[in-house]
């Protein structure tokens, strides 16, 4: 097992990290850039390193400067969180090639995976189920216009590198084609540093599921069912639920098995999340892989009792997972809420500044995961997450009600955060009996699109 273990990012998974370490009797060193400097979770860890100021290319996603603390601070693993450099293939390497070992998955596993059209060819020869799209990245006009009117309209443009919608559009016209394309291409190029985008049948209005995997170094690969992201707004999911309402046993086999299947032929080790499209029969199809622990995370663990930050850190180490399948055993009904410091009501406006007051909520079955306290200034520099609300119960209905005990309970003054809004999902006639698709928010809430 690791002795000291540096944590490349900041928040509330840098806090999540830091428990999980002690938890292991791990040391801990965390990073931080100038403005989160003062920021109450950086006393919990054993050391603490500013690595540069409050812009992310200047701190967070400098790769030398996180290497370099780590080996100044006699750390011999890294653990990248989410976001920042977490599917950065690139870093992965220089970790290792110093000697230092990178909590996640092979370097060579997240270029296959993490890529997403080169991730669909190993889906197709795993024999799991995938949007029809084209084989790799658009390069010629009239063969992506050929394809378009072969599918049919509408179709989706994809950013072949990177997620969370940057690089998207749905076309729905022929004419609206190729100016579609090289809108998505300027803006994956200003996102990912790479213009490559591909092609896919856009599935009307689907749900959106994924899968929870995490595998050992002895081939051991278990998944811990399936979590539905489909409440999301523009990309961005706002909750997560497991397991998914709208899926039977018998897809829920099978999709848990696709992801497995798919994860083993790349060769992959870590926590992984196998992300589907379900349509309205039912059918569903493989969309992408993220190569690192998820945001929605806590929702898998809390169904099945198992920690997946410690069982990261312990196949890192080239430990067994201790558990078969067999022994995954999903209970229950677990929902998440993001919470997050922006304004429903002005178009989800970030809204950084001070948190006067704030009360999180507690109870039987219920967890928050978050790094904010009275007096936590909220930067505007970073993701607008501040917490996240999970709840377990034995039923969806108990879920849903304890949910919305917990957001009534919250405070968080003045900021104003997305608790109001999620009010309303909570309550919204479709949420309650599970018949929605990604498209709901903007069809439910047209004001707050």
């Amino acid at each position: 097992m690791f002795r000291r273990v540096l944590i490349a990012n900041r928040g509330e998974i840098a806090l999540r990290v830091i428990r999980a370490c002690r938890e292991l009797g791990i040391e801990t060193v965390c990073i931080y850039s100038d403005e989160d400097r003062g920021a109450a979770y950086l006393d919990v860890a054993d050391r603490a390193i500013c690595i540069g100021t409050g812009a992310p290319k200047d701190s967070y996603l400098k790769s030398e400067r996180i290497i370099a603390s780590a080996e100044i601070a006699g750390a011999d693993a890294i653990h990248p969180g989410y976001g920042f450099l977490a599917e950065n293939a690139a870093f992965a390497e220089k970790c290792r090639a110093s000697n230092i070992e990178f909590i996640g998955p092979t370097a060579e596993a997240m270029r296959l995976l993490g890529d997403k059209a080169t991730a669909r060819s190993i889906a197709k020869k795993a024999k799991v189920p995938i949007v029809p799209g084209t084989e790799g990245i658009l390069e010629n006009d009239d063969e992506t216009l050929k394809f378009a009117l072969k599918v049919g309209f509408p179709v989706m443009i994809k950013a072949s590198a990177g997620g969370g919608g940057r690089g998207m559009r749905i076309v729905r016209q022929k004419g609206e084609l190729l100016d579609a394309i090289k809108q998505a291409q300027q803006e994956s190029l200003g996102a990912f540093g790479s213009s490559d985008v591909y092609l896919e049948k856009f599935i009307e209005e689907p749900r959106h599921v994924e899968v929870q995997i995490i595998a050992d170094h002895n081939n051991n690969i278990v998944h811990l069912g399936e979590r539905d992201c489909t409440v999301q707004r523009r990309y961005q999911k706002l909750m997560e639920e497991s397991p998914s309402p709208s899926i039977d046993a018998k897809t829920r086999k099978e999709l848990c098995a696709s992801a497995v299947r798919l994860v083993k032929a790349a060769g992959y080790t870590s926590a992984g999340t196998v992300e589907f499209l379900v349509d309205k029969k039912g059918k569903y199809y493989f969309i992408e892989v993220n190569t690192r622990i998820q945001v929605e995370h806590p929702v898998s663990e809390m169904v099945t009792d198992f920690d997946l930050i410690k069982a990261q850190i312990r196949v890192a180490a080239n430990e067994p997972l201790g558990i078969t399948q067999r022994q995954v055993d999903p209970r229950g009904h677990a929902l998440e809420c993001r919470i997050n410091a922006e304004d429903p009501a002005h178009n989800f406006r970030p809204c950084a500044g001070m948190i006067e007051k704030y009360r999180p909520p507690g109870g039987f079955g219920v967890r928050v995961d978050s790094y904010a306290h009275e007096m936590c200034r909220i930067s505007p520099r970073y993701d607008s997450l501040i917490a996240k609300v999970i709840v377990h119960q034995p039923t969806r209905d108990e879920s849903i009600r304890c949910m919305q005990r917990c957001l009534h309970e919250f405070v968080i003054e003045p900021v104003k955060t997305t608790i109001p809004f999620l009010k309303r999902v909570l309550a919204h006639a479709d949420f309650v009996k599970g018949t929605i698709d990604t498209s709901f928010v903007e069809r439910a809430f047209p004001q707050e699109k």
